[in-house]
């Protein structure tokens, strides 16, 4: 098995857009300081899109986080800029507690505690056959799309060998490719 590491991202990307208003370094640092605070609830941020903009008088913040396994956004509009800014920030927040409340699992039963330190007796092994379609890409775009798609790995054709190998995040953010060698 080989390994070639990938940029990993350890920080969340922000992307500011502004829409019929001019976006200040004041702004544009208050939004990320704003919009930072989320990877203290969640590490698992990819990248966020902030976009700012006013319709009739009301200045709205549109916030769109997208995370491994889920995307939030948020719409908020406010008399200015930076109370849309808390506003949206707030829901995001919120959304993304909630969320990560529900990862979690509350609800243990009566049998659960009395198995506690006990193993697991063994089960027969089931598997699901998924199917689909590989298409020749570079391992750059294989990360990209499987950042995208919020799934843990992701096979696909490398474009320069031909060949099929598996791409995954690693603990570390980093990239690992699976190529798989014929043993001889």
């Amino acid at each position: 098995m080989y390994c070639y590491f990938l940029r990993g991202t350890p920080a969340m990307k922000i992307n500011l857009t502004a829409r019929r208003l001019k976006i200040t370094d004041a702004i544009d640092s208050y939004v990320r300081q704003k919009v930072g605070k989320a990877e203290r609830y969640f590490d698992h941020l990819v990248w966020a899109q902030v976009v700012l903009f006013i319709e009739k008088r009301a200045h709205k913040a549109e916030i769109v986080i997208h995370g491994s396994r889920q995307t939030f956004r948020a719409l908020a509009s406010a008399g200015d800029l930076y109370s849309a800014i808390d506003l949206a920030t707030d829901k995001i927040d919120g959304q993304i507690k909630k969320y990560k409340e529900r990862l979690r699992d509350h609800h243990k039963t009566p049998d659960d505690s009395s198995r506690e330190g006990q193993p697991a007796p063994a089960a027969a092994l089931q598997f699901a056959v998924v199917k689909t379609a590989v298409s020749p890409i570079t391992p750059q775009e294989a990360a990209v799309r499987m950042d995208e798609a919020g799934h843990a790995f992701m096979l696909f054709e490398d474009r320069d060998s031909k060949q099929l190998q598996v791409i995954y995040r690693r603990d570390d953010e980093s990239y690992c490719i699976i190529q798989p060698v014929r043993k001889r």
